[in-house]
């Protein structure tokens, strides 16, 4: 990070001008700049910009790690079972009957989906050749 104060005066009024200039691996570096009267005011106010512009990216980075798909591994009692996240095809309301006929014309055991009312559901297989659906 380099910080830069310099003073200035136009027509007769003093102000500070304070200048972060913010390296940041893997993006452009991000210049914050402030004026004011009050030397300490600008650095108050330039800091504060500077906070939210790295909370901004910190949050921006922290949401994309948590939506990625990372296939986690646990091993229990010697057999390797895998668990592998998955993101649903689509967002848009489905209606129970529709997200029946596409299990029935899958090899999957269960589908989760959102109904019309906007509530998150499962519907499932079972093994009499029935649905269940939570």
């Amino acid at each position: 990070m380099r910080t830069v104060i310099s003073a200035d005066e136009k027509n007769g009024k003093k102000g500070f001008n304070v200048e972060f200039a913010i390296n940041m691996a893997h993006k452009n570096t991000v210049v914050i700049q402030q004026k004011d009267k009050d030397v300490y005011a600008a650095v108050d106010l330039a800091v504060e910009r500077a906070k939210k512009v790295l909370r901004r990216h910190h949050d921006k980075i922290t949401n994309y790690k948590a939506e990625e798909l990372i296939a986690v591994e646990e091993n229990s009692e010697g057999s390797d079972d895998e668990i592998v996240p998955m993101r649903l095809n689509s967002y848009k309301p489905v209606e129970v009957e529709d997200a029946m006929n596409e299990l029935k014309a899958s090899d999957r055991q269960f589908i989760v989906f959102h109904d019309m009312e906007d509530k998150f559901r499962v519907m499932y297989k079972k093994t009499d050749g029935r649905f269940g659906l939570y």
